[in-house]
């Protein structure tokens, strides 16, 4: 006789979602992920957040086929009571099956070796600029061309973080500290860490990352009602001090942004260095930075004055800003919301929290990807070369099941960002809200 299914509420799944007790169901089973969490290879966030319910679109979006085979291990012998799928989530899921039968998530294409070879070159001519030209208008150019270096290896960063982006592990693995933590300085594994949580948590002002830039920006006035981040472990004040940042937040934008680079440099200190948090080869990505503090400073001086030096730092670091606008525009201007982020309703929030940028092919080095921001974030393991032909597909599920698809120019999705800032700027300065002042505050209201 056949042995009957036990099914637990989604009630008491959702009291299984705390450090030490996480549980989760996958088409409707559940798994005791409790202990995996310590060597989920996407880090523990993914699994913390989105423990007690429903998980199984997110799991197939960061998944392979492969990943299946490791679930019955984790099985509790227990069914989600009253699972259903909804239509979008089968569409959604057809997709990922259609791509993956396409070979879509394996075929990268020769892009990945240009775009290394690339890098090569703009750390080629570069050096060679600092060292062999007496020129200051060289020197100029060279650190221009450190900064789009430190572009092209954010891109690498970027993907290399999502999927393989060569076919072999340990040189994979090998591309990443090159490319991230040696030449341009950012630990892959702060990288990880963060943009997993970005990923799962898309545009959640407690949850995302990305949205959590207080004392400088705040992209809702729900942040001026202090929240609590759940990524950096602490309330994020909104004082009178961060009242008179974002009261200007629209102006200080760009400038900020030519010397975001800084932020990424201490957060992957913080990380490397932090005892409370689980860094995987920890001593090789500590290993990884120290190059990058040896031979930036060593080429920086090897410069004739310090106003060429000075002049070189601040250049490659502007450039540089150029991406972390990219960053900015494809979710600041977008739909944002308090609170956890649901599992089930992975094709909306990505959507939501989402913008595309509108270019021709001819130009898909220039954004890395980014312009197709709705198809990364809804599939991503799909390299970025295959993006652009997976496009038509997602407006059609969007349009379907009246998704929002938005795709503006590039021109367009800077105006939205700073009309975005500039909204939450003009009821940073309402008075009718007072936050208790400190002197800051009162010198630069006292005469209006």
């Amino acid at each position: 006789m056949a042995e009957s299914k036990k099914y637990i509420s989604q009630e008491d799944l959702s009291k299984h979602n705390k450090p030490g007790d996480l549980w989760i169901s996958i088409q409707g089973k559940i798994y005791n992920v409790s202990d995996w969490a310590n060597y989920h290879p996407g880090g523990e966030l993914p699994l913390l957040n989105l423990a007690g319910q429903d998980v199984t679109d997110a799991f197939v979006a960061y998944h392979p086929g492969s990943a299946w085979q490791h679930l019955d291990q984790f099985f509790t012998g227990s069914y989600l009571e009253g699972y259903s799928v909804s239509e979008v989530s089968k569409d959604y899921r057809k997709l990922v099956n259609e791509f993956t039968k396409m070979g879509l998530f394996e075929n990268r294409g020769l892009g990945v070796h240009f775009s290394l070879f690339l890098v090569a070159m703009l750390f080629s001519l570069s050096v060679y600029g600092v060292l062999y030209s007496d020129s200051t208008w060289v020197h100029l150019g060279s650190g221009g061309l450190m900064g789009f270096l430190w572009i092209q290896s954010g891109w690498h960063g970027h993907d290399s973080g999502h999927y393989q982006i060569i076919s072999s592990k340990r040189l994979n693995r090998f591309a990443q500290i090159l490319t991230g933590n040696c030449l341009a300085g950012i630990s892959i594994a702060w990288w990880k860490r963060n943009h997993n949580a970005h990923h799962i948590a898309c545009n959640s002002l407690e949850f995302d990352p990305d949205l959590q830039h207080m004392p400088f920006f705040a992209v809702s006035s729900k942040l001026f009602n202090s929240l609590t981040s759940y990524f950096y472990d602490r309330k994020m004040n909104f004082d009178a001090f961060t009242r008179t940042l974002v009261s200007y937040q629209h102006w200080t934008f760009y400038p900020v942004m030519c010397l975001a680079r800084l932020n990424l440099f201490a957060q992957s200190f913080l990380l490397l260095s932090s005892k409370r948090l689980r860094v995987n080869n920890r001593v090789q990505e500590i290993l990884g930075l120290l190059v990058f503090w040896i031979w930036y400073p060593l080429l920086v001086s090897c410069l004739p004055n310090w106003g060429e030096r000075v002049m070189f730092v601040v250049t490659s670091f502007s450039v540089t800003g150029i991406q972390h606008v990219q960053f900015c525009l494809n979710h600041f201007s977008s739909s944002v919301y308090v609170g956890t982020p649901i599992g089930n309703d992975w094709c909306e929030n990505q959507t939501n929290g989402s913008l595309d940028i509108e270019c021709p092919s001819w130009m898909d080095w220039f954004h890395g990807g980014l312009q197709f921001q709705i198809e990364h974030h809804l599939f991503p393991r799909l390299p970025r070369g295959n993006l652009r032909k997976v496009a038509p597909l997602v407006k059609e599920l969007c349009k379907k099941h009246k998704l929002p698809y938005k795709s503006v120019s590039f021109l367009k999705a800077n105006e939205l960002t700073i009309g975005t800032l500039r909204t939450a700027a003009l009821q940073a300065r309402d008075l009718a809200s007072p936050v208790p002042k400190n002197l800051v505050w009162e010198a630069v209201h006292t005469y209006g």
